[in-house]
């Protein structure tokens, strides 16, 4: 399948799968939409405590990368894991324009290390952010009680549904702790009913630029 490096109208750049026409962040802008779907609607509900985050999927890496930057902006302790069935190449991800874009260039060493350092471990990307990436199908996962925020990224329902199905949502809702929250850029309202179906309390905001709504999962 054809992979293209585009760039998205902030300027930062994404990978497009051609012959899907999917983009692994908005064309919108993938910063941008990075920012506004799981900073500000995600980790930023927690304040500055202590958080276990679960990512679906790494992909290039970008929504790890500036929840790194973040805790060290905000001195809060992060231990991350990001899942990722088809890992981007090191080569592509070097081609991305992150460091650069979010004026973070003396960090390039720690995005390259979240792609670079090896699976199933744990390693200290700084004093107070673990970082552990696991090469898995979602439909593999069976973490209990083990996260406070899940950020659900996964390509878009129209090219894969069945990232979006109960049985997926099952397994978010059981990895999840008490009062745990998921947040997803998605607004379908088989997407909502499915998440509801297993026990979410869904609530529907405002979504990033070119996008009306996104949703939040809360595990009550």
């Amino acid at each position: 399948m054809e992979r293209k490096i585009i760039t998205t109208l902030d300027g930062s750049t994404t990978i497009q799968l051609v012959e899907l026409n999917e983009c692994y962040h908005s064309k919108m802008g993938a910063i941008q939409e990075a920012y506004h779907v799981f900073i500000r609607n995600g980790l930023d509900k927690f304040d500055d405590k202590p958080l276990a985050i679960l990512e679906i999927g790494l992909g290039t890496g970008l929504n790890a990368f500036i929840t790194y930057l973040e805790s060290q902006r905000k001195k809060q302790n992060i231990h991350y894991t990001g899942i990722e069935a088809y890992p981007v190449s090191l080569e592509e991800a070097r081609i991305m324009n992150y460091c650069e874009q979010l004026n973070a260039q003396d960090e390039e060493s720690v995005f390259d290390a979240i792609h670079t350092l090896p699976w199933n471990q744990e390693n200290n990307l700084a004093e107070n952010f673990i970082f552990k990436k696991r090469q898995q199908f979602f439909n593999e996962i069976t973490d209990v009680d083990s996260f406070d925020l899940i950020y659900f990224d996964a390509f878009g329902f129209q090219v894969q549904p069945e990232l979006w199905s109960i049985e997926i949502f099952e397994k978010m809702f059981k990895s999840l702790k008490e009062k745990g929250v998921l947040v997803t850029y998605a607004a379908r309202g088989i997407i909502k009913r499915n998440m509801q179906s297993v026990g979410f309390k869904v609530e529907k905001v405002p979504g990033p630029p070119g996008k009306r709504e996104m949703m939040i999962g809360y595990k009550n």
